[in-house]
């Protein structure tokens, strides 16, 4: 059997040997000399010192890594079960809303069939659970839901509370809307207003933080739902309502008379919107994550929907690696398939392709043109992590 020679071991044992020489070594006293004999000196002592070689075989040196504890139970309960837990929304035009058929669609449920797909190789392999605003964080704390995928403000306090917040897949801001022939087009033409929000929500906290800064007064008129907050401003018990923009965009869509209402040129937030799961395992917070990443540098890289299979032939390494093609990007590491990215790209496109299905020119949901939301490369701050 081949050996492996372990230096460092060797001259750990050697000096503790030294030292336990010394220090059990108690050199004797020289008798005192007697009267008229002459002194006769004592010879000196010497230690010796032992240099020991350990041998260790490689087996007996390797060492398994440690797992975090937690490692793969969400993982593994997704896996037990055959389905993806998604708390989501089916009342929210481009983010989470029902088609024509029932079925459950969306900007953040792409994003939550990308991960189904990346994990359990079937997109439809998902469970949208629709939460309201204030059902959001215990649903994440007590791990009814594994991913959370509701257009949700990523924050300090909620990371701390709620759960892992994962990456940034949607910047936005914080605005209002109004009727057009209120004439108001500052935010300080607002005070004294009433102004329609959804409480329990980053929403609600910054329209009080706007106003006292300001020196503005308005009067809130809350509800706990979207709908409602809207309901109640169509129908004019309000003078404003205020939301992210892409909220107000959607909304507004589904207005009787979309045109005579404008979002005004106001932003006083930033909402970086960003899924979340449950804390306590790295495995299934990583596996989210990568995927993300995947989908952007898919767009990137120009792999879509339907090359995605031709792209496998690509001479683009990079290209190839984000396939399974050649090398890793930490498929076995998280329990993925090689060809886990494929997988989720054949499911829902990349990046861009999701965006433009509900909110693109020819979207189906409305029209928002995506600003901050474009690629790094043209000038927006959509970024994903390099995968090798």
């Amino acid at each position: 059997m081949s050996r492996k020679l372990i230096p460092v071991f060797a001259i750990l044992i050697a000096l503790s040997l030294v030292v336990a020489a010394c220090g059990t070594s108690q050199p004797t006293s020289a008798p005192e000399p007697t009267q008229g004999s002459s002194s006769v000196s004592q010879p000196e002592q010497v230690v010796e010192t032992v240099i020991v070689t350990v041998e260790v075989t490689p087996e007996a040196a390797a060492v398994a890594p440690v797992q975090p504890t937690g490692y793969g139970t969400v993982v593994q309960r997704i896996k037990d079960r055959g389905k993806i837990i998604c708390g989501g929304r089916t009342d929210l035009p481009g983010f989470g809303f029902l088609d024509a058929n029932g079925r459950n669609v969306g900007f953040d449920i792409d994003l939550c069939r990308a991960v189904a797909a990346a994990l359990l190789g079937d997109p439809e392999a998902v469970e949208v659970v629709p939460l309201s605003a204030a059902e959001r964080g215990p649903a994440l704390q007590t791990g009814e839901i594994d991913i959370l995928s509701r257009n949700a403000t990523w924050t300090t306090t909620r990371d701390a509370q709620w759960g892992n917040f994962t990456w940034v897949m949607f910047y936005d801001g914080q605005g209002f809307i109004v009727p057009v022939d209120s004439g108001i087009t500052t935010i300080e033409q607002l005070d004294g207003a009433t102004i329609c929000v959804t409480s329990g929500t980053t929403t609600e906290l910054n329209l009080a933080d706007a106003f006292r800064q300001r020196n503005l007064n308005f009067t809130p008129v809350t509800f706990e739902d979207t709908a409602s907050v809207y309901g109640a401003y169509e129908e004019g018990r309000c003078d404003a309502a205020t939301s992210d923009k892409s909220q107000l965009a959607a909304v507004r869509s589904g207005f009787a008379n979309p045109e005579a209402h404008v979002i005004l040129d106001i932003t006083i937030s930033k909402e970086p919107l960003t899924p979340a799961v449950p804390a306590g395992d790295d495995q299934w917070f990583d596996i989210v994550k990568i995927t993300m990443w995947g989908l952007i540098n898919a767009e990137e890289l120009n792999v879509t929907q339907a090359n995605v299979e031709d792209m496998k032939a690509s001479d683009n390494v990079t290209v190839q690696r984000l396939l399974g093609v050649e090398g890793d990007w930490g498929q076995a590491d998280l329990g993925l398939s090689p060809d886990a990215m494929v997988q989720a790209i054949k499911a829902v496109g990349n990046y861009g392709e999701i965006y433009d299905r509900f909110m693109g020119p020819n979207g189906t949901s409305f029209t928002l043109d995506r600003g901050l939301n474009n690629l790094w490369t043209e000038g927006g701050l959509i970024y994903g992590i390099p995968l090798r």
